[in-house]
């Protein structure tokens, strides 16, 4: 069936607000056996209306987002309602839910509210826990101003994400089921591989995988990780996995949809050991990272900022005499964090990282975008220092050295178990 997706909303296309719509909605139609075909984006008005005429004969199904609220520009209801021809008639269930809402926040209902109790004769209603605004969803009917074509099934959703997607899951997504049936969906896997580049996962794996049959296979490039996506059936995605582990055995970290610093806190759980970070030239992102895993508090030991020399010195003991020897920015500085912070914390791992994260400050020998990385265990004698050069704008550089440092940690503690 062809899914098409409609977006409305001026700020969408302003800048104000991000479009988020897409990518949830394309996730969650696919374990329905549904993917969006096209995708459009347009502004409050009268627009709407030609861009649903547009589906008319086209589309199967075409899912609506936004316009439904209570002020002067939100009118994709009254816009679909005349399209196909329907009056609109006071909901009863509509309207005592809203004031029950209302009430329960102290509010009164007044005359822009009370559009949204207006609702097309025949359209079902999508309840809304977390707002005032229903959803919709039409039937296919004959449509006069498409010739008489069949309309597609309509599904006007709100637009804030925290009334959608749950509208969705509750409501929608059994609608959409009633009628695609079993579609015999494949099943899809993202398999994440850590360190490396797009060409070289590319080329290493593309042949053996395609080699599997009847698969779909895509890449994604994000801050030091690439991304290998396979849609086929569970033994192909299984017979992917065993090519894609084997082919880059200490890269590829999870097939989860979760990030690298979740499987780091995991390992660390299974163990039961802890992890201490010093952080100079990413000012604290990676223990950032390691906070928004629940779980965090029982490996995280200890976390330093120490982006002043100052602070390298009076909170890991780094020497003076080092720091002039080599340079805030070295290999050196970064062993000698690393077992600062090991020493200083108690931990069973510190990481420390030191940089130069631009855009000015670099040299030909330390070029804007170096990076010393660090790892001491108590279990190891001494520091392991990587070195990595991400010439990129700051927020880059700070994403791809965090990254680079969770792998680190992620590939001592596979090597342990």
């Amino acid at each position: 069936m062809r899914v098409e997706l409609i977006n409305t909303g001026t700020e969408l296309l302003l800048g104000s607000t991000v479009n988020t719509h897409l990518s949830w909605l394309g996730e969650n139609l696919f374990p329905l056996g549904l993917r969006i075909a096209r995708q459009l984006a347009i502004p409050d008005g009268d627009i709407i209306r030609h861009a649903l005429l547009e589906t008319m004969g086209r589309a199967d199904v075409v899912l609506v987002t936004g316009g439904l609220g209570p002020t002067s520009d939100d009118i994709t209801r009254e816009l679909t309602a005349e399209l196909l021809g329907l009056p609109l008639e006071e909901n009863a269930e509509v309207l005592a839910h809203i004031q029950r809402y209302l009430a329960s926040r102290k509010r009164e209902m007044n005359p822009h509210t009370h559009r949204q109790v207006m609702v097309p004769a025949g359209a079902t209603v999508l309840h809304n826990a977390y707002g005032t605004a229903p959803g919709l969803y039409f039937a296919p009917r004959p449509v006069a101003a498409a010739g008489g074509a069949l309309s597609p099934h309509i599904i006007l959703l709100p637009g804030p994400p925290r009334e959608l997607k749950p509208m969705f899951t509750d409501q929608v997504a059994p609608i959409l089921r009633s009628f695609t049936g079993d579609t015999g969906a494949k099943e899809m896997r993202s398999f994440k591989i850590a360190g490396l580049g797009e060409t070289q996962v590319s080329t290493t794996v593309e042949e053996p995988l395609l080699s599997l049959g009847d698969i779909e296979l895509g890449y994604c490039a994000r801050p030091g990780e690439v991304i290998v996506r396979v849609i086929g059936s569970r033994e192909q995605l299984a017979a992917a996995e065993s090519i894609i582990a084997a082919s880059f055995p200490e890269n590829y970290f999870t097939a989860e949809d979760v990030p690298l610093e979740h499987v780091a806190v995991d390992l660390l759980t299974r163990m039961g050991q802890t992890v201490s970070v010093a952080e100079s030239c990413t000012g604290g992102l990676v223990s950032h990272r390691i906070t928004n895993i629940p779980g965090a508090s029982h490996v995280l030991g200890r976390a330093f900022v120490t982006y002043a020399n100052e602070a390298k010195t009076d909170l890991l003991g780094v020497p003076v005499d080092m720091l002039a020897a080599h340079g805030a920015v070295s290999r050196e500085i970064a062993a000698a964090m690393a077992a600062g912070c090991l020493r200083t914390s108690g931990a069973d791992h510190a990481l420390a990282l030191t940089g130069i994260a631009g855009p000015g400050g670099g040299s030909p020998e330390k070029p804007t975008g170096t990076v010393f990385i660090a790892i001491a265990s108590k279990s190891r004698s001494e520091p392991v220092v990587e070195h990595h050069v991400y010439p990129t704008n700051r927020e880059g550089f700070k994403a791809m050295a965090s990254q680079a440092a969770l792998d680190l940690l992620r590939r001592r503690l596979s090597r342990m178990i």
